[in-house]
């Protein structure tokens, strides 16, 4: 009889787990069920989204993110403009891709539109006749246009050793180049002065201005009575001669009035440039005699005078401060700012260590070494002023400042800050401060104790850990099967 109760308690026990079993099956496929749901019309919702809130640019040269300066542009948008995307089915770029998808979510005047060449053979045609590739563009509004070659968008060129390439994506920069040149009346004006020996602007520096959609001018003060109305402003680039007393005053009533002059002169040997200096002197800036020598050795790189100046804070240097950039200067004049009050404001751009003196051998010098009748620092060799009208006049006192050379040296940075320098004269375009981005690789390097320690953790610490977790749980798994049987 007992055993007949027990077979029967049995019976009852096994269909009491076999329907909770059920129950408990069925309320999981139904959560299943809800949350796969759930998940699709997120996942579709999700793609009607703009990519800028869908994606996240982990790359660490921001490779899919667009800068502030492109967002400004974009938002002052009011005319529509198309970008026509060239490229063969399957070859799209997939950099580029995401960065014209930025384009269009940021603002509703951009309007992307593909043209397969192979569908539209002489489309291109219609606006360049350069031989087009895959993934060029054309920018378009209303009459206006501009076309941008993939070799424009993706650069490749030796380094300055000439023992590698180096690879960039401008994608960005030549975009927000094109649109803020196709919705300009009349774009910004700066003229270069000539007749003094003056050095032909470098490539660098001389395809950026153009890019920033800045038009450069010749301008000989000797043919002129006055300085053009239309200058934005005027630019001195290394003469190797004074100029006139009647070229300076000119331009200095010009800078008082509220013109914009950028001067880059360096010391040439056996010339003095007594009017050229006047018109720092007229502000309490003073252009010492000789060289500058650095003898701060984090101050300068290879040679004593090829100078690693401070940055000080500024509206035209904070951006360089913020990325950890260095301007190099080579063969600098040293400035010394006096503290009395002048016709205007004087801010110090870049300055020396304390350290620093002037050899007043100058390209004659036959030693690092102070001596005596050598200038004492500190210098100024990059100032700022602001005159009491509203003019600014600045100025870089390093030869060769915006050579190729030292612009690698500098990683590009004394060309952005030149052209920080303009954007500020000619009335802050956006479009002026945007870099293209670095394609190379960037590798992580660490000490060999780091490496050991790292090997030790990965193939050590770590299997012994996870070991010790199975043992745990399979150990307490069995003591749980003692304990019910």
């Amino acid at each position: 009889m007992s055993q007949n109760k027990a077979e029967k308690k049995n019976k009852a026990d096994k269909s009491t787990m076999n329907r909770l079993a059920f129950q408990g099956g069925s309320y999981s496929l139904l959560i299943s069920a809800i949350v796969l749901a759930v998940l699709i019309v997120v996942n579709v919702f999700a793609t009607t989204l703009p990519s800028t809130l869908t994606q996240l640019d982990i790359s660490s040269a921001q490779l899919y993110s667009v800068t502030s300066n492109t967002k400004v542009v974009l938002n002052n948008l009011e005319d529509d403009i198309t970008i026509y995307w060239i490229v063969q089915s399957g070859s799209e770029n997939s950099i580029l891709q995401n960065l014209l998808a930025k384009y269009e979510s940021l603002s509703d005047h951009i309007t992307v539109v593909k043209r397969n060449p192979d569908v539209y053979p002489t489309f291109a045609a219609q606006y360049t006749d350069e031989t087009v590739t895959n993934n060029s563009l054309v920018v378009e509004c209303g009459d206006k246009y501009r076309y941008i070659s993939w070799s424009d968008i993706y650069e490749e060129e030796l380094s300055y050793y000439g023992m590698s390439m180096t690879s960039s994506f401008d994608g960005e920069g030549c975009i927000t180049s094109a649109i803020d040149y196709v919705i300009s009346d009349e774009l910004p004006i700066m003229y270069v002065l000539e007749g003094h020996g003056e050095s032909d602007l470098p490539e660098t520096f001389a395809e950026q201005v153009e890019k920033s959609n800045v038009e450069t001018q010749s301008l000989s003060l000797l043919q002129v009575d006055e300085i053009p109305e239309d200058a934005d402003c005027i630019l001195i680039y290394e003469p190797q001669s004074d100029l006139s007393e009647d070229e300076v005053e000119m331009l200095s009533d010009w800078v008082y009035d509220g013109g914009s002059l950028l001067v880059i002169a360096g010391p040439v040997d056996g010339e003095t440039f007594d009017n050229l200096n006047s018109l720092l002197e007229y502000y309490g800036v003073t252009v010492e005699e000789g060289v500058v020598i650095e003898a701060e050795r984090t101050n300068y790189v290879y040679y004593p005078y090829l100078l690693l100046p401070n940055i000080q804070s500024s509206d035209v240097t904070d951006a360089l401060i913020e990325e950890n950039y260095y301007v190099v200067m080579s063969i600098a004049s040293g400035l010394t700012v006096s503290d009395d009050e002048t016709y205007g404001t004087v801010t110090e751009l870049l300055t020396t260590s304390e350290s620093a003196f002037s050899k007043v051998d100058g390209y004659s010098l036959t030693t690092y070494e102070e001596e005596d009748g050598d200038i004492d620092g500190p210098f100024a060799v990059g100032v700022s002023i602001e005159t009491n009208n509203g003019g600014k006049l600045v100025w870089f006192s390093g030869a060769g400042f915006l050579e190729d050379s030292y612009n690698s040296y500098s990683s590009g940075a004394n060309v952005d800050l030149t052209l920080n320098v303009i954007s500020d004269m000619v009335g802050e375009r956006e479009a002026l401060a945007i870099s293209s981005r670095s394609l190379d690789y960037n590798y992580l390097t660490i000490s060999d104790a780091t490496a050991s320690m790292l090997k030790v953790v990965m193939i050590g610490v770590f299997p012994l850990i996870y070991l010790g977790i199975g043992a745990c749980v399979l150990l307490r798994r069995r003591s749980l099967q003692n304990e019910k049987s």
